[in-house]
């Protein structure tokens, strides 16, 4: 799994999903935003780091008894105890939320070894117990069924499809209360210091149609003036 910088890392912490996703359209990427997620835990704040994921798949009865929850080897165990710290866990279930992608103890056990954040496209049972957690959890919904009643856990650390966003291991996983965007390794630190460029002019342009101005030159900065304006207003603060 790819290093992140905590600069880049500091900086995804200091701006808004909507500013990631528009950074990413520029570059033709359009579909990194998870779709249909929801945080349940707003007191947790912001959620950056690396993807770990875990794919499940439609459960085969037979092989998927209660007793698989005794195996050290079940993927979605190892999941919980392999994420590194730092780590997000992407879940990929299939965005079928009618039985949970995991529980208060397994998210309190990631929270305890240090990850940054669990995301699913299905949902969590414990959702009041999740919610207190100071973890940042995104799901769907509610999910009381305990997942082997549907899914079974199959891969982890591989590429997966999580909310129709395509997330392969180590991109970049920020979240905050809009939501979750996904940003290729790669393109982390130039993503990051955009937005960070980006919202910076938003915030002036924020001030100006506060204070009654037009966004007509403003926003986009059409008129040249703007751009000027912007300067002066940088070097004030």
């Amino acid at each position: 799994m790819s290093e992140l910088a905590k600069k880049t890392a500091d900086a995804l912490r200091g701006v808004s999903v909507a500013t990631l996703t528009t950074c990413l359209f520029k570059r033709g990427l359009r579909n990194q935003f998870i779709q249909d997620v929801h945080r349940l835990n707003p007191g947790a704040g912001s959620m950056v780091g690396p993807a770990y994921t875990l794919r499940f798949i439609p459960a085969r009865e037979d092989l998927n008894p209660i007793e698989v929850y005794r195996d050290p080897a079940n993927p979605q165990r190892r999941a919980i105890e392999e994420c590194p710290p730092g780590a997000v866990l992407v879940i990929d279930s299939r965005g079928d939320p009618r039985a949970a992608s995991g529980g208060a103890i397994l998210v309190t056990r990631l929270m305890k070894r240090g990850a940054a954040g669990i995301v699913t496209d299905g949902g969590f049972r414990d959702s009041p117990e999740i919610a207190a957690l100071a973890i940042p959890a995104y799901h769907r919904r509610p999910a009381p069924p305990t997942a082997i009643t549907l899914h079974q856990p199959i891969d982890i650390g591989v590429p997966i499809g999580c909310g129709d966003a395509p997330v392969f291991p180590g991109d970049v996983m920020v979240g905050d209360a809009e939501g979750v965007v996904v940003i290729p390794a790669h393109l982390a630190d130039e993503i990051a210091a955009e937005a960070v460029a980006m919202t910076e002019f938003e915030d002036f342009v924020t001030e100006q149609v506060r204070a009654g101005r037009s966004i007509f030159g403003l926003y986009p900065p059409t008129d040249p003036a703007t751009l000027t304006q912007f300067e002066a207003w940088k070097r004030e603060r």
